[in-house]
């Protein structure tokens, strides 16, 4: 079994059913994708949208942001998920590496990610592949969930 690492261009009909499967085992309280907002995220300057294919069918599916910054690009991992039916058989590992090579060609020297402690695979995962645990805690803001008027 193969794992094949591809570069979403287009968000076509595959690629949204592919996110109704795997979306809701990434998050209970994520909305549901709709054809525009998988188009928004597929086309945002700063995204790079990856998919993992088993036998032809996307099995997993990770988001790489970059943006410039002062001190340079910044890379970060984003929802990770890998389909329950396809975990162990190296497709996060597979997606992880595709990332890791994108975001260094672009000229990030660095490349972040969060993970649940509870997540202790993805966590065993992310450290075979040279990740290292930073001292450093994680602050949100939830009152801007409403828009720009709730955080006045």
């Amino acid at each position: 079994m193969g794992v094949d690492v591809e570069l979403v261009q287009d968000a076509t009909d595959e690629v949204l059913k592919a996110f109704g499967r795997l979306l809701p085992q990434l998050s209970r309280s994520a909305e549901p994708l709709d054809a525009e907002a998988l188009r928004t995220l597929v086309a945002w300057p700063g995204n790079r949208l990856l998919v993992a294919r088993v036998d032809g069918e996307i099995v997993g599916a990770l988001t790489l942001v970059m943006f410039p910054i002062p001190t340079g690009w910044r890379a970060w991992i984003e929802d990770v998920v890998v389909d329950e039916s396809a975990r162990g058989q190296g497709v996060g590992a597979a997606l992880t590496r595709e990332a890791v090579a994108v975001a260094q060609a672009a000229g990030a020297r660095t490349v972040d990610l969060t993970s649940r402690p509870s997540r202790e695979a993805a966590n065993r995962l992310y450290e075979r592949l040279g990740f290292e645990l930073r001292d450093s805690k994680v602050h949100r803001l939830s009152a801007i969930a409403g828009g720009r008027e709730s955080a006045k």
